[in-house]
């Protein structure tokens, strides 16, 4: 059986990390480079690295960032935002990143899904998907949930998955920064739905909620942001308690 993973998320605005409630009201939660070190001596499996505004602010990447935190982890390590080119993804990987993460570039222009998994293979190409539930449906957000689209939640994941994703990571905007549990029943769904890992991410506020986001949910990896920035829960003891309830983790 594949082991569950722990995945602190670092959202970065103007080289700080920064965490909000349903995408908004933003405050500092601290170093980044700092952050990622620790993340990893405590046993994190991965680390997610998204420059929140880069696509709202139209530039790329910060690879000074990228650089500095590659150089303190031993673990695998995914960035994201303002990705939109094959040369963009060059740079990354070079720089030290593992894995990225592609979410508003790939809506607007899907091919690019097949560009960067045939170039560099489906097993570093993430997509990212923010959806919102409106009534009675999920619908896709870009430039960090800012604009809304018609696009519908499940369609876009069967697509990715069919273009060359390797794996999906879903933020649920209704539930993010709530502390109230994930979206179990959408996630339920999309790993129904598709064959590649699912990523759950938004709402994490207790142990519990990562127990039910693994059994309910079904998720393959738990992603979770101020929780862990502000010592809430601690992740290896997080892992031994997820043991408890017969979840495989990796210690």
């Amino acid at each position: 059986m594949l082991t569950k993973r722990i995945v602190p998320c670092l959202d970065i605005k103007n080289g700080r990390t920064v965490k909000g409630v349903n995408f908004v009201d933003l405050r500092d939660a601290g170093d980044p480079v700092v952050l990622a070190k620790q993340y990893a001596d405590l046993g994190a499996d991965e680390l997610v690295f998204l420059d929140i505004s880069a696509t709202q602010e139209k530039r790329k990447t910060m690879h000074d960032m990228v650089l500095k935190v590659a150089a303190q982890v031993n673990i695998p390590f995914t960035v994201g935002g303002g990705i939109s080119t094959i040369e963009d993804v060059d740079d990354l990987l070079h720089c030290g990143a593992d894995k990225v993460s592609v979410n508003s570039s790939a809506v607007k222009r899907p091919e690019l899904i097949n560009e960067l998994s045939s170039k560099f293979g489906s097993q570093c190409i993430v997509v990212a998907i923010d959806a919102k539930k409106i009534e009675d449906d999920w619908y896709v957000h870009l430039a960090g949930g800012t604009i809304p689209t018609d696009i519908k939640l499940f369609d876009w994941a069967k697509e990715v998955e069919q273009r060359g994703a390797g794996e999906i990571l879903f933020t649920s905007m209704n539930h993010d920064g709530t502390k109230g549990g994930f979206a179990n029943e959408a996630l339920s769904k999309l790993t129904d739905l598709v064959n590649i890992p699912i990523i759950a991410s938004g709402g994490a506020g207790t142990v519990q909620h990562f127990v039910d986001t693994f059994t309910k949910g079904k998720a393959d990896a738990a992603l979770a942001a101020s929780v862990f920035h502000f010592g809430e829960i601690e992740i290896l003891q997080l892992k031994k308690e997820l043991k408890q309830h017969n979840i495989e983790v990796r210690l």
